[in-house]
């Protein structure tokens, strides 16, 4: 079990085949502070159901929470924070996927109700966590809706820092509030991994310092997956962007595609935007032929798709039509300052 191997590594508290823990009520909150603290029993989403206005924090201390968390709307200006300043020490892990039949017998939980967690909370702040889905594909050979989603956010102003997000397929959902929302969302210092399409997405979405890093998949063909599939509506002129960021790879040399758009069928004038900047991209990544077509009908060539001053062998320009290139005026429009507009997280 690939997942639950990585999640015992990393937080030292997760053992394969582990009961689910009865989960009691959440800490009290601290004083006159706003504070409510969350240790191994406890559970996350009490603590969550327990915010009861603007500004609380919730402090997750180390251990492995096997559950779905959800932060619903009316929770704003909340921040989930890991008690240590180790991502590592506190995992949030579930193991739902598309495919995977909901208990009622209302049908799968699809792509987004795939998620360990959700939150539609504006202002909402993760720090020092682990969010992870640990659904494999080899353990479900008979499922076709394999996307299992780690995190799926949909909020204004939502901020990561140093977080990782684990999972496999559509690993980080970042999405607006409506179709006609640009919702702003900021990743400061995250890992992010997965395999196919696992940053995905209709947001406003800036990566700073972030690390992507693409799997081993157990299949004969190539591309084995995208790191970037983007959704940007075509209204809003800035979609994602990732700078001073690196994208390595578990894979073999060239077996990962950078991008490809993705158009839903129910949003289908969209036109995806992704910019990648001074950004280190391992052999991993194709440098021949970084993009590809989700459908024939989008190719990657019409999409807003640009690179400018990335390095490494997975940037080399060989062939210069499949990589094309912002010049230094088109790129300062593309900026964390000028994506993030008035909002300025610290990070």
């Amino acid at each position: 079990m690939r997942r639950r191997t990585l999640l015992t590594a990393g937080a030292g508290l997760f053992a394969a085949g582990a009961a689910t823990p009865a989960f009691s009520t959440p800490a009290i909150a601290t004083g006159t502070r706003r504070v409510l603290h969350v240790r191994p029993g406890d559970s996350v989403q009490a603590a969550v159901d327990a915010v009861d206005g603007p500004g609380w924090t919730i402090v997750v201390h180390p251990g492995t929470y096997r559950e779905v968390v959800n932060v619903p709307a009316d929770k704003a200006e909340l921040t989930l924070r890991g008690a240590t300043c180790d991502p590592r020490d506190a995992v949030i892990v579930h193991d739902n996927a598309n495919g995977t039949p909901r208990p009622d017998g209302s049908g799968t939980y699809g792509t987004a109700g795939s998620a360990t967690f959700t939150s539609a909370a504006p202002g909402l702040t993760v720090r020092d966590l682990t969010l992870a889905n640990d659904w494999l594909r080899a353990d479900h050979p008979d499922y076709t809706g394999t996307q299992a989603v780690a995190s799926y956010t949909y909020g204004d102003r939502t901020h990561f820092d140093n977080v990782r997000l684990l999972a496999h397929q559509d690993t980080l959902f970042v999405e607006t509030t409506a179709l006609t929302s640009f919702d702003r969302q900021y990743f400061h210092r995250c890992h992010i991994e997965g395999d196919v399409d696992f940053v995905f997405g209709r947001a406003t979405a800036v990566f700073e310092e972030c690390h992507f890093h693409t799997l081993q998949r157990d299949v004969t063909f190539t591309p084995k997956g995208m790191v970037f599939a983007p959704s940007t509506a075509r209204a809003n002129p800035h979609g994602i962007l990732a700078l001073r960021s690196r994208i390595t790879s578990g894979a073999e040399d060239a077996a990962y595609k950078l991008a490809r758009p993705w158009v839903p069928s129910y949003e289908t004038t969209a036109w995806p935007s992704l910019v990648l900047r001074d950004t280190r991209m391992g052999p991993g990544i194709d440098p021949v032929a970084p993009y590809t077509n989700m459908r024939e009908a989008y190719p990657w060539q019409t999409m807003r798709f640009r690179e400018y001053r990335n390095s490494g062998p997975g940037a080399v320009i060989s062939v210069p039509e499949n990589r094309p290139q912002l010049t230094p005026e088109e790129a300062q429009s593309h900026t964390k300052a000028a994506y993030l507009g008035d909002w300025r997280p610290r990070g």
